[in-house]
C-alpha cells in the first residue's frame, strides 16, 4: 500500500541554493554600479556585525551601495585582467577581493568616505575564537558583580566558586582569559556577563579607483605589484 503523501515529512529549513541566476544578477549589478557611481573602494572588515553594517548601508543608500559575498563573482564582474576589465584599471581592484573583503561603490568626495570609514566602528562582546584583547584575572574573594542565581552557571563555565551567606565567592584567583589568545566558549561567556567587549567591528579602506585614478590605503604591493599579479 502506498505511503499517504498527508504524512511526508517536509523540512521547514530547506532552501534553494544560490545558482547560476543568482551570481549572474550580482555580476550585473556590479556592472551597472560601476557605470552609475563615481568611484570604487575596496574595504576589509573585522569582527563582522550585520545589524551594524546594515545600517551603515540604510545611512549611505543616497548615494552609495555595497557588495559583499564572493569574491571571485565581484572579480568576474570587473574583469581578473587588462584583457576582460569593464573599465580602463579597474581589473587593479578586482586584485585585491581577498579574504574578508568587500567593494563601495559611491558619489561621494574622497575626503567624506575616508572619514566616514575612519569614524565607523562598533564595539561588541567577543565571539568563540577572537583573540583576547586583554588578560582578564579575577582574585580570590567575592564576585558582588554576580547574583546568587549565577553561582550555577559560572560553576559550569569553569570558575571555582560557592555561596557564602548568598553571596558568590571566588575561592581561588581565576584566569579568564590571556591576551593574544584564542577565546574559549567558558570564555566568551563569562565576558558577557562582565560586560566586557573586546570585538570591535570595523572597515579597513584598501583601495579607491576611479577612471582617473587607482589609490592604494595599504601598505603592500604597490601599483605594478597589482598590474603584474
Amino acid at each position: 500500500m502506498p505511503k499517504s503523501k498527508r504524512n511526508r515529512q517536509v523540512t521547514l529549513s530547506k532552501t534553494k541554493k544560490k545558482g547560476r541566476g543568482h551570481k549572474e544578477t550580482i555580476v550585473n549589478g556590479i556592472k551597472e554600479a560601476v557605470e552609475k557611481y563615481a568611484c570604487v573602494y575596496v574595504f576589509s572588515f573585522e569582527s563582522m556585525r550585520n545589524q551594524k553594517l546594515k545600517e551603515f548601508r540604510e545611512q549611505l543608500k543616497s548615494s552609495s551601495r555595497f557588495f559583499l559575498g564572493s569574491n571571485k563573482v565581484m572579480q568576474v564582474a570587473l574583469g581578473r585582467s587588462a584583457a576582460d576589465e569593464i573599465s580602463s584599471g579597474i581589473h587593479k581592484v578586482s586584485k585585491l577581493l581577498r579574504g574578508d573583503a568587500g567593494m563601495f561603490l559611491t558619489n561621494l568626495s574622497k575626503e567624506e568616505v575616508e572619514r566616514l570609514f575612519k569614524e565607523f566602528k562598533e564595539y561588541d562582546f567577543a565571539r568563540t575564537g577572537s583573540l583576547a584583547t586583554e588578560k582578564v584575572d579575577l582574585k580570590e574573594g567575592p564576585l558582588e558583580q554576580f547574583t546568587h542565581e549565577m553561582e550555577p552557571f559560572l560553576r559550569k563555565q569553569g570558575m571555582p566558586v560557592r555561596l557564602n551567606k548568598g553571596v558568590v565567592e571566588l575561592v581561588s584567583d581565576f584566569v579568564v582569559c590571556e591576551e593574544g589568545k584564542p577565546l574559549s566558549p567558558e570564555a566568551s561567556r563569562i565576558l558577557r556577563l562582565m560586560g566586557i567587549k573586546m570585538a570591535t567591528f570595523r572597515l579597513n579602506l584598501i583601495c579607491r579607483w576611479s577612471p582617473d585614478e587607482f589609490e592604494l590605503y595599504i601598505d603592500g604591493p604597490d601599483e605594478s605589484d597589482v598590474e603584474c599579479s
